[in-house]
This record gives structure tokens, C-alpha cells and sequence, in this order.
């Protein structure tokens, strides 16, 4: 298997995993450093916050991915494959539109924070590093929306079932 296609079926997976092992160690280490030190940093706080806020964006994404964001699929068991993938493709098209919206926007606010120079209150470093979490976020959005896009209309031509992800309860 070649390095991009390894990437592109567990980059999400493993950024997950970094951010949310730091997360833990970082909130084990302040609450220890609280309740028996009797002492905490300003650092440990916010590495929590935005690890967190990382893992929300990235999860939004393997979302995307896995087509596991919550919705209200009463009416596709009554559809045919054809009709699936047609409401399935109109999904993700409207999608795909507030996606590049909200990248555009969240880019203006990156750009802003970096034109004028401000820093996290703890750790002193630049906010740029913790607001990029959520264009990074829509741009991976965007390239699972057009990956699924191209498995829907694959779907839609070769008449064959469209993926559905996996089902919470059936």
C-alpha cells in the first residue's frame, strides 16, 4: 500500500489519537499537580482547550469520511439505490457549499490573529497555531465531501448501493 493512500485512510484516525492523548496526559498532569501540589499552570489549561478543539474539527471530518454525522434517514428506506445516491449527492453538494463558505471565513479570522500579532494568554505563542484548527477542519471536510462525491456518482452510474456508513441501531 503506498504511502498517500495510507495517509488517506488514517490520517484522521491518527491526528485524533495525538490530540486526544495529549489532551489526557495534559489534564491527568494538572489535576495530579492541583490536588496534591496544591498547584496548577496557566499552560496546562489551554493546551487541554485546544487540543479539544482540534479533535473536534478533525473528528468532523472522519465524520465526513465514515458518513457518521447524526441525520434523519427515515426516508431512505423507502428509496431505490438511484434515489439514494441522489439525495446523497445533493447532501453533500449543499455541504460541500457552507464547507468552502466557512473555510473562506475561517481563514479571514486566521489572517486577522496573524496581521496583528496576538498570543495565547499561558503559553505565549501565537493564536494562529490554535485558530488554523478550524480551517484544517473544513479543508479536510471538503476533500472527504469531494471523495464521497466521487463514490456517490460511481455508485449512481454503476447502479450499485451507495455507501451508507455504519448503522448506530437498525
Amino acid at each position: 500500500m503506498s504511502v498517500w493512500r495510507r495517509i488517506d485512510r488514517d490520517a484522521e484516525r491518527w491526528l485524533l489519537l495525538v490530540f486526544y492523548v495529549m489532551l489526557v496526559i495534559t489534564m491527568a498532569i494538572e489535576v495530579l499537580r492541583r490536588e496534591i501540589f496544591s498547584y496548577s499552570s496557566i499552560w496546562g489549561e489551554e493546551i487541554v482547550r485546544y487540543s479539544f478543539i482540534y479533535l473536534a474539527w478533525i473528528g468532523a471530518a472522519a465524520a465526513v469520511k465514515e458518513r457518521a454525522h447524526i441525520r434523519i434517514d427515515v426516508v431512505m428506506h423507502y428509496l431505490g439505490p438511484r434515489a439514494k445516491a441522489l439525495l446523497y449527492i445533493f447532501g453533500d453538494l449543499v455541504m460541500f457549499g457552507v464547507a468552502i463558505i466557512a473555510l473562506y471565513w475561517s481563514l479571514e479570522t486566521v489572517h486577522i490573529s496573524w496581521k496583528f500579532g496576538s498570543v495565547t494568554h499561558g503559553l505565549r505563542i501565537s493564536n494562529v497555531w490554535f485558530l488554523m484548527a478550524v480551517p484544517v477542519g473544513f479543508a479536510l471536510m471538503i476533500w472527504r465531501l469531494l471523495q464521497s462525491l466521487l463514490r456517490d456518482m460511481r455508485s449512481l452510474r454503476d447502479g450499485t448501493p451507495v455507501y451508507e456508513g455504519d448503522k448506530l441501531f437498525d
